[in-house]
């Protein structure tokens, strides 16, 4: 059953060292004001896992919280690299990074197992590809009833998953509109979901077929407008281009890099993304 909670109390809540972690959200509706919280409380040793991991990814690497990123893609969207992942591959520093890269069907079709309960995920995918050469959790079956050789990955099952939605209801169910990624499948994956949201309204008033994550999948739910900034909430705000664009340069120097993150994060109260689409609003 979900609770309405503060970000600091939910993070803290339902957090720990060591878990294995996915911040979801595919361009749309990333959950930036939750992995900040994250940040600020100095987690360490995770696992973190997520489809074309960007901006958060690299600060979460950057200060030092990731052992493991399981990924597809990771880059800084529209601009180039994450300088910040980048170091601590080639590096090691702040210190080494143990990566396991699949192919985007891969990482959704896992998520998928993962939320239908199953060991496993099997698909038809990496044929002629050589991702399996170095990462050792792409394997291949053959179909009982065909003979077709098919591909496998394991599920994925996040201790904790965070996204970011525009409403919830009062009796704590979410409704995510627009963009998709993996969201609902990431959830119904992971042993514990929290998600931040724009608004708490009476009724959320949607359509048929919209998404719609029922409490009872949800650990936390806390109300931070703005959340997903400088990414975008369909209906509510844009993205900010400018934003991803002045990072490659903040995330390319280490030093640089960490007085942005004491400036921006670690000394920046969680009330700050109400201001943040405060302005976005105003300049909308």
């Amino acid at each position: 059953m979900a609770k309405f909670l503060s970000i600091r109390d939910a993070v803290a809540n339902n957090l720990k060292h060591g878990d294995s972690v996915a911040f979801e959200g595919f361009t749309h509706l990333i959950p930036h004001a939750a992995a900040h919280e994250v940040i600020r409380q100095g987690f360490k040793d995770l696992t973190v896992m997520r489809m074309t991991p960007d901006i958060i990814y690299d600060q979460l690497i950057g200060m030092g919280m990731v052992k493991k990123m399981i990924f597809s893609f990771a880059g800084n969207p529209g601009v180039g690299l994450l300088r910040r992942v980048r170091d601590a591959v080639e590096n090691q520093w702040p210190h080494a990074l143990e990566v396991e890269e699949h192919s985007h069907a891969a990482m959704a079709n896992a998520y998928e197992a993962g939320a239908a309960g199953l060991p496993c995920a099997v698909f038809r995918g990496y044929l002629g590809a050589e991702l399996a050469k170095v990462n050792a959790n792409i394997k291949s079956i053959i179909c009982p009833f065909t003979g077709e050789k098919l591909a496998a990955v394991p599920a994925l099952r996040p201790d904790v998953t965070f996204i970011h939605a525009q409403k919830a209801d009062r009796k704590g169910n979410v409704l995510i509109e627009g963009i998709l990624g993996v969201q609902k499948e990431a959830v119904l994956a992971a042993k514990r979901a929290v998600i931040t949201v724009e608004e708490v309204v009476d009724d959320l008033d949607t359509h048929t077929n919209a998404c719609i994550l029922p409490h009872w999948t949800i650990a936390a739910i806390c109300v931070v407008p703005g959340g997903a900034h400088p990414s975008y909430a369909s209906g509510y705000y844009d993205r900010d281009n400018v934003n991803y664009i002045e990072w490659d340069a903040i995330a390319a120097d280490r030093e640089k890099f960490l007085a942005w993150m004491d400036k921006h994060v670690l000394k920046a109260p969680p009330e700050i993304f109400a201001e943040r689409v405060r302005h976005l609003r105003a300049s909308a």
